[in-house]
């Protein structure tokens, strides 16, 4: 498949904000790592900020395309899980720079992006709340077990598989997504610990070493 100019300059920008950062990336960085002059990349995009919104829809578009078929097929839970593990990691590694803007740079939108950003995101993330809740009724999942902080825990420790990825390190995304799935169905399915105080909170408890 061919890519059009507006694709090629959106993968090029998507690749300096992450090695970058938005901020530090100008309109004429990306325009010379295309050989660009600026006025003719502007015909193609009307700013840097309008490239970064197309770059975190776009990413925003494979995570929920990849995790929603899973939720609803009818496997058990568990199973359902570690394959939404497996498609979150693939998607990161398969393309680190939408990644990145998709769970880092898109900060740097307008006040209104960043809300429909949000919704994006709280959109995706209910799709693991959901099985995990189904989970915990179907007694896969430890009872007590609270979905929202599940799911937040999981998707913290996924979204940081993109600051320390490289393509050509010593794990593969599979063994990757399998080792993490391991991870999180095993802490899903202990018990809770027993509730104890707080030991900020606790006047008792010795602070000396």
């Amino acid at each position: 498949m061919v890519e059009t100019r507006r694709q090629q300059i959106e993968n090029a920008a998507s690749v300096l904000f992450r090695e970058r950062g938005y901020a530090a990336t100008s309109v004429r960085d990306i325009a010379q790592v295309l050989n660009l002059q600026g006025a003719s990349l502007y015909a193609h995009v009307a700013s840097k900020e309008d490239l970064l919104w197309s770059i975190v829809e776009r990413a925003a578009g494979r995570f929920e395309a990849a995790a929603a078929p899973i939720v609803t097929n009818d496997a058990p839970a568990p199973q359902r899980l570690r394959a939404m593990v497996h498609a979150h990691v693939r998607v990161v590694t398969d393309d680190l720079g939408n990644a990145v803007s998709f769970l880092d740079e898109w900060r740097f939108l307008s006040a209104e992006r960043r809300t429909a950003v949000g919704l994006l995101r709280d959109r995706y993330e209910s799709r693991f709340r959901q099985v995990i809740a189904q989970g915990v009724e179907s007694g896969d999942f430890a009872q007590g077990t609270d979905p929202r902080l599940a799911a937040t825990w999981l998707l913290s420790a996924l979204n940081g598989i993109a600051t320390w990825y490289r393509p050509d390190g010593e794990l593969t995304p599979d063994s990757i997504a399998e080792r993490y799935a391991d991870l999180f169905l095993g802490g899903l399915t202990c018990p809770p610990a027993a509730s104890h105080p707080d030991p900020i909170a606790d006047p008792t408890r010795r602070t000396d070493p």
